[in-house]
């Protein structure tokens, strides 16, 4: 079986969170997605502190899907730079892991 991950996306809205989740979950690349928000993000760019509202995604999915993520969250993030990251999962119950392994199978 194929490592749990987790992967966060920062989305400047809430539809394309929703979007980037719906592509994700109907193509089997992560078999759950949670959206949050809005939040506050502080950051960097171009010399400067910048602020905004975002929304934050969240897919499960497997450590083998984690590339195919990339680049779908890539192709339609409007974003420069996007944040997408994938985060290990320590340990998930034994149930819960073998469905996402099934649903996140290469088809």
């Amino acid at each position: 079986m194929s490592e749990v991950i987790l992967i966060r996306v920062n989305c400047p809205s809430e539809n394309l969170a929703a979007s980037l989740a719906e592509a994700c979950v109907k193509g089997h690349l992560a078999a759950c997605a949670n959206i949050e928000g809005p939040v506050r993000s502080l950051y960097h760019w171009d010399g400067a502190v910048e602020s905004g509202e975002e929304y934050v995604l969240w897919l499960k999915t497997r450590a083998d899907r984690w590339t195919d993520i990339e680049s779908l969250v890539s192709a339609l993030h409007p974003d420069d730079t996007p944040a997408i990251l994938a985060i290990p999962c320590v340990s998930a119950n034994a149930g819960y892991e073998a469905w996402l392994s099934d649903i996140c199978k290469a088809r």
